[in-house]
């Protein structure tokens, strides 16, 4: 084997006369990456009733009809009446992600001391890094039935909304204010269901848009609201009362808005009925894998779970805005 010597200088930031400069980095690391949706945040955690969670859901109460409800009070002949309930279920999903330490690499950083909260730090953002996946899925997931799965994620809420048949198309020159109050409207005046919306989700690009237009059409600002996330937002007065409009970075939209051809999707939700059904723990859970011949030690971060969005063809709304 022949020695090979290197030069100092490629390490080195300066050799001269009384003084040899080496790299030195501050022992903070910048980080303001993207975590947590505010969906997730919001909508209810329930435990799962199992492999898929089952529940009913009411669809009419015991009333007879106009026609047949009323007699002749010196007649009595009642009407037979019952509840109409159908059963629902929602398939649990998986979750995963694994971390490895190479026993190397962790003595050479503690023996430098530079980075010694590094370790923690990185399993904490591989846990943030699953949550941040989960709340991309919870509007996002590529499944396309709570019934028959089609797919390893989550139904997403979008297409859950989308599929329960509400839905208006706000044109590209017609209001987008007028579009969501009316829309909301249509929701509350429902004669079957006490639907009341308690946010209207948006991608932050169709939120501006909105606001402009409040500023141009009346030169008015609205009102804000702190909102369970740890944000503050944005009100808009409809027949249902203030409702917060929430920035969600995890709602896409396509083409360029102000083109014309662009697609902004908002959607208008009744939380208290989009739920998240969790196996043993709605968190994320960390298990710590025995060592193998590498030496290396393995972390698996793993969560149990599935969406549903109860109500999707009578208490949501999804309002797809052409800009």
């Amino acid at each position: 084997m022949i020695a090979q010597f290197k030069d100092i200088h490629a390490a080195a930031d300066y050799i001269g006369p009384g003084a040899i400069e080496v790299p030195q980095y501050q022992t903070e690391i910048t980080d303001i990456v993207r975590r947590r949706g505010v969906f997730g945040q919001r909508i209810r955690q329930v435990p799962a009733t199992g492999h898929p969670s089952r529940f009913f859901e009411e669809t009419g109460i015991p009333s007879p009809s106009l026609a047949a409800g009323f007699v002749d009070p010196r007649n009595i002949v009642p009407s037979v009446v019952s509840p109409t309930r159908v059963e629902r279920s929602v398939p649990l999903k998986a979750l995963v992600a694994q971390l490895n330490y190479n026993l190397f690499d962790m003595e050479i950083g503690t023996q430098q001391s530079q980075f010694a909260y590094l370790q923690a730090k990185d399993l904490a953002d591989t846990v943030d890094g699953v949550m941040r996946t989960h709340d991309l899925a919870l509007w996002n997931g590529a499944d396309t039935s709570l019934s028959t799965p089609t797919s390893t994620q989550y139904y997403g809420a979008a297409a859950q909304i989308a599929a329960g048949g509400n839905s208006v198309t706000i044109g590209a020159n017609a209001s987008i204010v007028d579009g969501l109050k009316s829309a909301v409207a249509q929701m509350v005046s429902n004669t079957n269901y006490a639907v009341r919306p308690t946010a209207i989700y948006a991608n932050p690009i169709l939120l501006d848009l909105l606001d402009r237009e409040m500023k141009s059409a009346f030169n008015v600002v609205l009102n804000t609201k702190d909102i369970q996330g740890g944000i503050t937002v944005k009100t808009l007065s409809t027949q249902a009362g203030d409702l917060p409009l929430i920035p969600e970075w995890t709602l896409g939209y396509t083409g360029t808005p102000g083109s014309g051809s662009a697609v902004l999707p908002a959607y208008i939700v009744t939380e208290d009925l989009v739920e998240y059904h969790w196996l043993t723990d709605p968190n994320p859970r960390v298990f710590q894998l025995g060592m193998p011949g590498s030496l290396a030690s393995q972390y698996v971060v793993v969560k149990f779970g599935g969406l549903v969005v109860k109500g999707a063809n009578y208490a949501h709304y999804q309002v797809l805005v052409d800009r």
